[in-house]
């Protein structure tokens, strides 16, 4: 018996788009125009998140930097930048610390330089 060696078939090529879609396409995109609205309505004004508006007294030695007033905390956090400008108590090499006086020395727990972020936290502890 002898075998008989198969080759492979030649693959089959498919035919080319027909431009039929091209024109179904074409007049699809008229329709989707005539969809949108006309005009875009107006953003929503933006309202203050009402826990940072809530007014809260300061400590004794929170006050002696802020006032004795009760203020929102956005208004602490100002007020407390407001100081540290005035006093040029940025550090000139790394201007996230801050280098704290006496007033603040006593707000951040004694700590002579502080980072601004861990000053946030050290504040909303002299808040009620």
């Amino acid at each position: 018996m002898a075998t008989a060696k198969k080759t492979p078939a030649a693959p089959v090529k498919k035919p080319a788009a027909k431009p039929a879609a091209k024109k179904a396409a074409a007049t699809a995109a008229p329709v989707k125009a005539a969809a949108k609205p006309a005009a875009k309505k107006a953003p929503a004004a933006r309202k203050p998140n009402a826990a940072f508006m809530k007014e809260l007294t300061p400590s004794a030695s929170l006050a002696a930097v802020v006032g004795a007033a009760p203020l929102p905390r956005t208004e602490v956090t100002k007020k407390v930048w407001d100081y540290i400008k005035k006093h040029d108590l940025q550090d000139a090499a790394n201007r996230r610390n801050i280098n704290a006086d006496d007033k603040l020395k006593a707000v951040f727990g004694g700590k002579a330089q502080v980072s601004m972020f861990e000053m946030t936290k050290l504040i909303s502890d002299h808040l009620k």
